[in-house]
């Protein structure tokens, strides 16, 4: 063959499904491979609205299956990324899949990794695979008796066993705040339905890691290992959310725990998937607690997380959707899966008030010489842009990635980034990667 002839690559159209950073972050890994010919993220935000080029927006919800279906088979959409939860609990994998189109993601059964806490737990228990000791309870005043037993010791962790956009999970120090979490979760139903089973499990000690495979059920690939920021508060105080920030890889994560990582949890659950009629496909999420270089599973994820899905894929030096179409087609042994050597860190810009109440609407400014910097990419979260004007419409508005040759520099050049965006109510972690600096 002549040097300069290259083999014809097949050029694909891409459906993302998501509104948040992370499907952002997918939309731009996505359009930078030579396969894609259009990507078309639903619903998406303002940050993919402005990407033009071959990204556009799809006014359809994410959990609108029929209708995501139906803009599939009309647009000739050749792979689907699944984003965000709530379509995986839905079993849109299921549905594509039984139309003949080509998905990323895992069953409707397999994703209760993710959608059920207590089926990830007990499936945890029957696998062997190492993680904190717990019990189940469906109603408020088992759940009462429990805690006022007086070997009950503390911090306990308190988790509604359903999805609840990754705030359901609540770290008792007392008495006192677990009958508040437990009136919250059954009286209050502030979660509604995701609690009608709750998990009470001992706390574990260390410190928290985030470990991501791809996986065509049977072969698998790592992205580097992050750490995420899930307290609102600098030094990991007040509430949790969603995630302020991350970075990766992880130095708490050592070549030696990652190899444990893979053959006590990755392995294990994969196999047992497997065993169980349940083979796992897609992206999958490992929530680590990791204490003396002994990893244990804090949860799982059915998909990328938010926000380390923007600090992991900026590391992936191969073609991004090479290695997905491979995961679907059974192939993922036989193509590159290489990280750059470098470091990322992403800050989380969100809106005042949250995770509690938060105003939408405001007004953003990124100055001009955001977009020149090197190495630095914003990523939008709850972002709208209508009649030329980007505004605020959720409460984590951006995640703002640098990638450096070292963590600090990858840290500073971020925050050199977020000083230059601003809307009313911005606010921002200050320590992000602090920890492991």
């Amino acid at each position: 063959m002549p040097e300069n002839h290259k083999p014809t690559v097949r050029v694909m159209n891409v459906l993302i499904i998501g509104s948040g950073a992370r499907e952002h972050a997918l939309a731009w890994a996505a359009a930078k491979s030579e396969r894609v010919a259009m990507v078309f993220v639903a619903p998406g935000n303002g940050g993919t609205a402005l990407m033009g080029g071959k990204v556009s927006n799809v006014q359809l919800k994410a959990t609108a299956l029929d209708e995501l279906l139906a803009f599939a088979h009309d647009n000739n959409i050749d792979l689907t990324i699944v984003g965000s939860e709530q379509p995986l609990e839905l079993g849109i994998v299921d549905l594509f899949r039984s139309a003949g189109l080509h998905v990323v993601g895992p069953t409707q059964t397999a994703a209760r990794l993710e959608s059920s806490k207590v089926f990830s737990k007990e499936f945890m228990q029957r696998q062997g695979i190492p993680t904190a000791c717990y019990h189940v309870y469906r109603d408020m005043s088992t759940a009462v008796r429990s805690i006022e037993l007086p070997e009950t010791s503390y911090p306990l962790v308190i988790k509604a066993s359903g999805l609840c956009a990754g705030k359901g999970v609540f770290i008792a120090l007392d008495r006192q705040e677990a009958l508040k979490a437990i009136r919250e979760l059954f009286e209050e139903r502030i979660f509604g339905d995701a609690a009608d089973e709750v998990v009470i499990e001992d706390f574990l000690q260390g410190q928290e890691a985030s470990v991501f495979a791809l996986t065509d059920g049977t072969c698998y690939r790592l992205f580097l290992p992050a750490q995420d920021h899930k307290r609102i508060g600098n030094g990991d105080t007040g509430k949790n959310t969603g995630g302020m920030g991350a970075y990766a890889p992880a130095p708490l994560v050592t070549p030696e725990v990652l190899q444990k990582v893979e053959k006590q949890i990755i392995q294990p659950t994969l196999k047992g998937m497997r065993d169980e009629g349940y083979p796992y496909t897609g992206f999958l999420y490992v929530g680590l607690m990791i204490d003396n270089g002994e990893p244990s599973v804090v949860e799982y994820n059915a998909r990328l997380g938010d926000p380390e899905t923007q600090v992991v894929l900026p590391l992936l030096q191969s073609d991004f959707i090479a290695a997905l179409q491979a995961s679907v087609d059974g192939t993922l042994g036989d193509v590159p899966f290489e990280m750059h050597r470098k470091s990322a860190a992403t800050i989380v810009i969100a809106s005042g008030g949250y995770p509690d109440h938060y105003e939408t609407g405001r007004k953003i400014t990124i100055a001009d010489e955001v977009a020149a910097m090197e190495d630095c990419l914003v990523f939008h979260a709850g972002t709208s842009f209508e009649e030329g004007k980007l505004t605020t419409s959720g409460g984590r508005v951006f995640s703002v990635t640098a990638l450096g040759h070292s963590l600090r520099e990858s840290i500073d050049r971020a925050y050199r980034a977020v000083e230059k965006i601003s809307f009313e109510g911005a606010y921002y972690r200050t320590d992000i990667g602090a920890k492991a600096l």
